[in-house]
């Protein structure tokens, strides 16, 4: 991969050169400006080396202007949505919102560390952004969780943590029979996933997703900061930590 990558830029920085380069104008011969290029990339390979590292650089800075305008124009509903689910302390300080698959091995296993800092932590408030993304079973176990959260919301809890801790693959069916076995009516449940604000909770979860970068899941955002995957309890609270120290995820 960093071979192919290497070669492309080769190949763009040659194009780069001749297209500021009036190819045709008089005492510029093509042919022998490529060999020379090419003999330089062969006798300085590092410069490739370099050209993938300023282009790296450039785009995590443009990803971190697009994120940091997210953050600033979207937070409402990044951090407030009525939709959403929360947990911990609803009035806490400082939070933490989870994009979140129910089918996402790494969710899973992140499920530990969002209980352990809700139960350390009693000034922190835990916000659930349903993100299915893996598939037509996610979504509908994901429609079947946010049925159940306006039909039983003192149980969702209780419903998520059944959920995303079951090792069985979550899909419309088991989804069901966790609402079931919590004192939902399946018929109630089937009835309210009907409704399309579902769907556009979804709609809304995915706009928020691509504007903050977030392709995979989970992704956490605190305060400034979008974190990219199960980072594990101590880098999260570690960046909770300096936002009341800081007002920022990281202080300088």
């Amino acid at each position: 991969m960093r071979k192919l990558t290497l070669l492309a830029l080769a190949s763009v920085a040659m194009a780069t050169l001749f297209a500021s380069t009036p190819v045709r104008a008089e005492g510029v011969d093509r042919p022998e400006v490529e060999k020379i290029v090419r003999e330089y990339l062969l006798a300085n390979p590092e410069i490739l080396v370099e050209m993938q590292d300023a282009l790296t650089a450039k785009r995590d800075q443009q990803a971190k202007i697009a994120r940091d305008k997210a953050l600033g124009e979207m937070s409402a509903d990044i951090f407030n949505d009525e939709g959403d689910a929360v947990l911990g302390n609803p009035t806490g300080d400082v939070t933490i919102v989870e994009f979140f698959d129910y089918n996402c091995g790494y969710c899973k296993r992140a499920l530990t560390d969002m209980d352990a800092m809700i139960k350390a932590d009693p000034n922190l408030r835990f916000v659930l952004k349903e993100y299915p993304i893996l598939g037509e079973e996610s979504v509908k176990a994901h429609m079947v969780a946010k049925a159940f959260q306006k039909l039983m919301p003192e149980k969702y809890i209780d419903f998520h943590r059944a959920l995303l801790g079951s090792p069985s693959r979550a899909d419309e069916g088991r989804a069901i029979e966790v609402a079931v076995s919590l004192g939902a009516s399946e018929a109630d449940i089937r009835t309210a996933m009907d409704d399309p604000a579902i769907g556009a909770a979804f709609d809304k979860s995915h706009q928020l997703a691509t504007a903050l970068g977030i392709s995979g899941t989970p992704s956490y955002v605190i305060k400034d900061d979008v974190v990219f995957g199960a980072m594990g309890a101590e880098v999260l609270s570690e960046k909770v930590a300096n936002v009341r120290k800081c007002q920022s995820t990281a202080c300088s």
